[in-house]
């Protein structure tokens, strides 16, 4: 009877260890694979940022060419510039909705890697979801009165303003 309790454990051992290796190769294709995906959504951003550039008027492509960017930028337009949500992609369509569904509670960064349909369990996910909610700060789009909270400005949060981008 402990001979056959013993081969039992050393199978279940060696189950264990085939399945751990199983599992670190997977996560580690996971990874790579994740890293390709957020290159090319990177790629895929600049390029449409580089359209949008493209559409912009002489003057003030000249204006912008004395600057070096610091570094990718999204065509997110400034609030001044766009009269009406629709004319925001619709990831930031989607936050700004989850913004206005969250009212003066805020939305999260973690909330909006979920909106976005991330995973928001990942730290680079959430801190994502955080630059473009804070992207939309810089744009005019969003205020954040508490730190990590994200609020339509108070003009639209006014009970007859209605949601952003028209209605009543």
């Amino acid at each position: 009877m402990r001979a056959v309790l013993e081969t039992r454990r050393k199978a279940a051992a060696a189950e264990v260890k085939q399945l751990e290796a199983e599992l670190e190769r997977v996560r580690a294709a996971l990874a790579e694979a994740e890293e390709v995906h957020w290159c090319r959504v990177i790629g895929l951003e600049q390029y449409l940022e580089a359209l949008a550039e493209e559409d912009v008027p002489a003057d003030v492509v000249g204006e912008g060419s004395r600057r070096k960017p610091v570094g990718p930028r999204r065509a997110v337009p400034h609030r001044r510039q766009a009269s009406e949500v629709e004319e925001l992609s619709p990831d930031y369509q989607a936050l700004m909705a989850a913004a206005a569904d969250a009212g003066d509670d805020g939305l999260g960064a973690r909330r909006a890697a979920v909106v976005l349909g991330w995973d928001s369990a990942s730290a680079s996910r959430v801190e994502g979801a955080r630059a473009r909610l804070k992207r939309l700060v810089e744009r005019g789009w969003l205020v954040e009165k508490k730190a990590g909270r994200f609020t339509l400005p108070a003009s639209e949060q006014d009970p007859g303003a209605g949601r952003p981008g028209g209605g009543s």
